[in-house]
């Protein structure tokens, strides 16, 4: 089995230490401090674990994602875990969330689930402490070791034919987001697709059912509200290997149809887990903040709905004006690029 590289940066609380120690006993380890000791970490099995403190911030941390940035394949073929925690109520899921951003930017694939998580007061388990009945120190020693196994033991999915799920909300005549899925799709003409346009509204959100009666629904592939939701999205979503979000920035955020609909997958995820589909994104800004997008998907489809997160997973543009996506330099190579990006990851 691969060794495990963990990294490990600055100073780190006794209880990241026993998390740490139950986690990764009985594999075989190194434990990497400092952003000087990390070079090229090329088809490796990495495990971040962060300290955060009461502040939120860990300085050796920021320097070893600036080193890793700066290389577009310094974690190339590798895959990646996190393990996080601070004395506070607040930061985990931010930093979390950021360090899979950056390190998916330089290669670096990321199962479904890949995160442990423990707040101060570790509350944020209490949902899964009604599950597994024990301490909620005990739930997160559970959840560590979960997520180790889980990086050691993940291998690629390749499909000989994916089927591949495009969903948006745009404009089709307007939108540069749709603009350059466009220009992504002339490079996948060999390939199964199928595109569902999310009309303004037609996704109510979700109503936060209660636990039992959402569950209910799930059993035969329904939701509360039912609509378009269940008769077309659900069935789509069942049958899709790679899902590819469609994402114009709106206000720092994913729009609110879209987000509709990543909140109503719960229902079915109650049923169906996401392990072995990806999840991609195209995300365009008339300014900046694609990365806060592509942070929201992590969050919600990677580390919360199991999606993998392959290499790369986001195709990040800004433009503003209709048409300003085709006058980006070099737009058809990146279209080209990321589309190469798709089939070397996930098709067989």
């Amino acid at each position: 089995m691969d060794k495990l590289m963990v990294l490990l940066p600055g100073e780190t609380s006794e209880r990241l230490n026993n998390m740490l120690r139950y986690s990764i006993e009985g594999y075989d380890y190194e434990i990497i401090k400092s952003y000087n000791q990390i070079e090229n970490m090329n088809n490796k099995r990495i495990l971040f674990a962060v300290e955060l403190g009461n502040t939120g911030i860990n300085t050796e941390l920021y320097k070893m994602l600036e080193k890793i940035i700066s290389n577009k394949d310094f974690l190339e073929n590798s895959v990646g875990s996190v393990i996080i925690n601070s004395e506070s109520e607040l930061f985990t899921r931010n930093i979390a969330r950021k360090i899979i951003l950056y390190a998916n930017m330089a290669g670096c694939i990321f199962p479904g689930r890949p995160l442990s998580e423990a707040t101060g007061s570790l509350g944020n388990l209490n949902t899964y402490r009604k599950v597994y009945d024990m301490s909620l120190e005990d739930v997160s020693m559970k959840n560590c070791r979960k997520v180790v196994e889980q990086l050691m033991n993940f291998n690629i999915i390749k499909y000989k034919k994916p089927n591949i799920l495009i969903l948006h909300a745009s404009d089709c005549e307007t939108s540069n987001t749709i603009a350059l899925w466009k220009m992504v799709k002339n490079n996948l003409i060999d390939y199964n697709i199928n595109e569902i346009h999310i009309k303004n509204g037609s996704v109510i959100d979700c109503k936060g059912c209660m636990y039992k009666e959402c569950k209910h629904y799930s059993e035969s592939n329904s939701c509360f509200y039912g609509g378009i939701m269940v008769e077309e999205l659900y069935p789509a979503i069942i049958s899709c290997d790679v899902l590819i979000m469609l994402c114009p920035n709106y206000n720092d955020s994913i729009g609110a149809d879209m987000t509709a609909v990543i909140n109503r997958l719960t229902a079915l995820f109650r049923k169906f887990k996401f392990y072995e589909k990806y999840v991609y994104s195209i995300i365009v800004s008339g300014h900046s903040g694609s990365d806060i997008l592509a942070e929201q998907l992590i969050s919600a489809l990677n580390i919360n709905k199991t999606f993998i997160l392959p290499p790369k997973f986001a195709l990040m543009e800004t433009a503003n004006d209709i048409g300003d996506i085709e006058k980006i330099e070099n737009i058809g190579e990146k279209a080209a690029e990321f589309a190469k990006n798709i089939k070397n990851c996930v098709i067989n």
